[in-house]
């Protein structure tokens, strides 16, 4: 496990817990160390599971593609909360996270996503 790379101890810990056939699965940053490719894998392979996943992310549209309902937190307290189309607004983000962004639902796949935009006045490149 100490020469394992991040990605891989990271899978390795969510193997873990699959192995136990939880009802309840909660991962806290489960695609964090992993490249694109297998955060998409393993978020996938949770969704599928018959488990509910209780997951903690910071990545908004991996968020609102494969979770049905999300939390905003600030200062340790839920200051928004539902599905992400309901969540996910360019008034929450730049309240809760100080950002401007741009929310539209993708054409694809239906999900909100998230564009995030220079602070206002940015001289763009």
């Amino acid at each position: 496990f100490d020469e394992l790379s991040g990605g891989e101890r990271q899978r390795v810990l969510v193997a873990r817990s699959l192995a136990q056939d939880p009802a309840l699965l909660v991962l806290d940053e489960p695609t964090n160390h992993l490249d694109v490719r297998y955060q998409w894998e393993l978020l996938s392979l949770v969704r599928g599971l018959p488990a509910t996943g209780l997951l903690a992310l910071h990545d908004l549209n991996l968020a609102a593609y494969f979770c049905d309902r999300l939390y905003v937190l600030e200062g340790g307290r839920v200051v928004a909360g539902g599905t992400p189309e309901e969540v996910l607004t360019e008034e929450l983000l730049a309240r809760v996270y100080g950002v401007r962004a741009e929310v539209s639902v993708h054409p694809g796949t239906g999900a909100p996503t998230v564009v995030y935009l220079p602070p206002a006045g940015t001289v763009s490149r």
